[in-house]
């Protein structure tokens, strides 16, 4: 997948790089071009691989960087972490951040 471009996130520190996949299962969101990635440090990502020689980032969300540190792990860059997604049939992401929560997107399509 194409690495995200719209910020420097080694440079901001912490974690960064694909983390969890949505997967294709029954009852959920399912397509065999759209792939939902949590990126850690850069949020969720979203790809199209119609053409899997060149997939293309088609839709991001970046949380706001924490302003209350609830992961217990000292010494970490004090940053966002986008861990876990699950993409309902409507198009419901949810995404778990270590430090915000629980966000709840809306995936409209590209």
């Amino acid at each position: 997948m194409p690495t995200p471009s719209d910020q420097d996130y080694i440079k901001i520190g912490g974690q960064f790089g694909p983390h969890n996949l949505h997967e294709n299962r029954p009852g959920s969101f399912r397509s065999s071009t759209t792939i939902f990635a949590t990126w850690q440090s850069a949020g969720v990502r979203v790809f199209d691989i119609a053409d899997p020689y060149r997939p293309e980032e088609i839709g991001y969300f970046v949380p706001p960087r924490p302003t209350h540190w609830m992961e217990p792990m000292r010494g970490r860059a004090k940053v966002r972490h986008t861990a876990d997604i699950f993409v309902a049939e409507d198009g419901l992401m949810y995404v778990t951040d270590y430090d915000a929560g629980l966000y709840i997107l809306q995936w409209n399509g590209a």
